[in-house]
């Protein structure tokens, strides 16, 4: 980054928290990042009127007053891409905080300016492309094994293009040259392993994708019910306390991705605590390896400068989609953007903007669109026939659960998956508290159609009827409400009996259980099976005049129960045995 331009040097005339007012920017542009005081504390211009800037400072403003200088830098807020990125933990502007620690491990000090990526490190490059190709933005030209999970592909950056002269494989630093290009206008430019992007432009890409696959989750209530698309968006709205974060780890843990970008935004900070200590114990069940080696963590927690906390999901999403153009699954888990839409409302309110509902600002649901459209499925940049996603989970914390509220309301608008936690499931220890009434996904139909042709044929007609039979059990419970269970016929009967199978032996899943923790979705189809084989058996026990004590205390239905702590190697074998259990059990009442 440029040092500052002592000829173009603005004067500080309010300070107002994290947002301060200077004149004689003329020179400025929106969005671009200036130096405020001596201390040098980054920030970025949000407003122009005349020579008058508004600007929202990423750092502390104590002992910042007017007549202070701002200093010019011409650039916008970018981060820095490159190996390195896996494993790292920054802040919302990619300042590495391990390295901040070094340097003081009590506060993050003012000011401060340590190089984002690694600068001394050396990385083994192998060479891909060779001199003489012809070459452009999103082209790969080798790779380097960032980890020991994670293949980094050196990509020309978007917006070059041109004709290798020199390239070869290297062990180097990514700030020393390893290629050498000549231009199509003839100059000869140097490429590193390092890139900049700015955060609030989308990557582009040369076409986009309908979802239509998966993104297998192993968590039963999500995968069969409410099912999310590699590349879809979801949001996970629930009041404090209902597992929104555990429900988060368990994705970024166990979903089929192949690079995780967390954001804590404007979480407590013993909740980032929690992840920072956790995430390097955790081991990937795929390869055995730390989760670190395939995750970026960006904490920004609620004591962090909240201007901060608005730039932190753009720096994900930017991360996200750099590793999408390499070809990869990314995950992205925002935690949560109720928070970050709080950082949008104190500064519009400082900045005296027209409020919107409960005083967000009028632009909230475009702001939210902005960064929700930058998820998808897409064909990357370059040569080959690469295929990137990035797949946007985004937590929302309503004040007590109300999703009425704006930020949820906006999101829903936006999103294709709901998730929506229930505090009174998980009062009850029901995990995922996922409330099968409320909750929804329009990507039912597409997924549905793929897990029929890849896990069975019947996984779509299962599927319904678990969802016509908890439907009806609401209105069941209803009537039981009201005039007891006595009014009931012996088939409603049966039908409350399996949905409490289903909510109970289906819907509930042990997170600290070995083999509940994750279920595949051949292991989740066979559940299902078992449970409506009981179901479709007991009623036809009923018309045979076998009495609803004898269905309702069955031995299958306890062994049901405990089918799903069945290693997947044996579910099928234990299938068959539960379902010759049912016959048997069924048949000789009968006879």
């Amino acid at each position: 980054m440029k040092k500052n331009n002592e000829k173009e040097v603005g004067i500080v005339t309010k300070v107002s928290g994290p947002l301060i007012v200077a004149k004689n920017m003329q020179s400025a542009q929106v969005y671009d990042v200036v130096k405020v005081s001596d201390k040098r504390l980054t920030a970025e211009v949000i407003e122009l009127r005349g020579d008058l800037a508004s600007i929202q400072v990423y750092e502390e403003t104590a002992g910042i007053g007017p007549g202070e200088p701002v200093y010019f830098t011409n650039e916008v807020l970018s981060v820095e891409l490159g190996p390195g990125l896996i494993g790292s933990i920054f802040d919302g502007i990619q300042r590495p905080l391990d390295k901040i620690y070094e340097v003081n491990s009590k506060i993050i000090p003012a000011g401060i300016e340590v190089p984002k990526l690694d600068r001394n490190k050396k990385w083994k490059f192998e060479a891909i492309a060779k001199a003489g190709d012809e070459v452009s933005g999103g082209d790969v030209l080798g790779t380097v094994l960032e980890t020991n999970i994670v293949k980094h592909k050196i990509m020309v950056p978007n917006n070059i293009k041109g004709k290798i002269i020199e390239i070869k494989s290297v062990e180097a630093t990514i700030a020393e040259s390893i290629v050498k290009l000549e231009k199509t206008n003839g100059e000869i430019i140097e490429l590193t392993m390092i890139q900049s992007w700015p955060v609030r432009k989308k990557r582009p890409y040369k076409k986009k994708i309908t979802p239509f696959k998966p993104m297998i989750t192993g968590q039963r209530v999500i995968d069969t019910l409410f099912p999310i698309a590699i590349g879809g968006i979801a949001a996970v709205p629930g009041p404090f306390g209902s597992g929104k974060t555990v429900v988060q780890h368990q994705l970024a843990k166990w979903s089929d991705a192949d690079i995780i970008v967390y954001v804590g935004c404007g979480e407590r900070g013993n909740e980032m605590t929690d992840v920072l200590r956790e995430f390097p114990q955790l081991k990937d069940p795929k390869t055995g390896e730390s989760l670190m080696e395939r995750t970026v963590l960006i904490a920004n927690t609620s004591n962090m400068p909240v201007a901060a906390r608005e730039a932190s999901i753009y720096t994900g999403i930017t991360i996200a989609e750099y590793y999408r153009d390499m070809g990869y699954k990314v995950a992205l888990m925002a935690d949560s953007t109720s928070r970050w839409a709080e950082a949008l409302r104190e500064m519009s309110s400082r900045l005296e903007e027209m409020p919107g509902e409960e005083g967000y600002p009028a632009y909230l649901g475009s702001r939210l669109a902005e960064f929700y459209e930058r998820a998808g499925l897409v064909e990357c940049l370059g040569n080959g026939s690469r295929e990137g996603a990035v797949t946007v989970i985004g937590a929302v914390s309503p004040p007590g659960g109300d999703t009425s509220e704006p930020v949820s309301q906006a999101t829903l608008r936006i999103v294709k998956v709901f998730w929506g936690l229930s505090a009174s499931l998980a009062y009850r220890r029901h995990f995922p508290a996922v409330d099968w009434i409320r909750s929804y996904s329009l990507y039912q139909d597409q997924v549905g159609e793929y897990l029929d042709n890849h896990v069975h044929s019947d996984w779509t007609e299962e599927v319904n009827e678990f969802r016509k039979l908890l439907q009806e059990e609401v209105g069941l419970e209803e009537i039981v409400r009201l005039v007891g269970i006595d009014s009931l016929s012996f088939q409603d009967r049966v039908k409350l009996l399996t949905a409490q199978m289903i909510r109970e032996d289906y819907l509930h899943q042990n997170a600290f259980n070995e083999i509940d923790t994750y279920t595949s979705t051949n292991k989740q189809y066979y559940m299902m099976r078992v449970i409506l084989t009981w179901y479709e058996k007991a009623l036809e026990a009923l018309e045979n005049g076998i009495s609803f004590k004898t269905i309702e205390t069955s031995e299958a239905k306890a062994v049901i129960g405990r089918y799903k702590y069945v290693p997947e190697e044996n579910v099928t074998r234990e299938y068959n045995n539960i379902v010759k259990l049912i016959n048997d059990e069924f048949i000789k009442e009968d006879e």
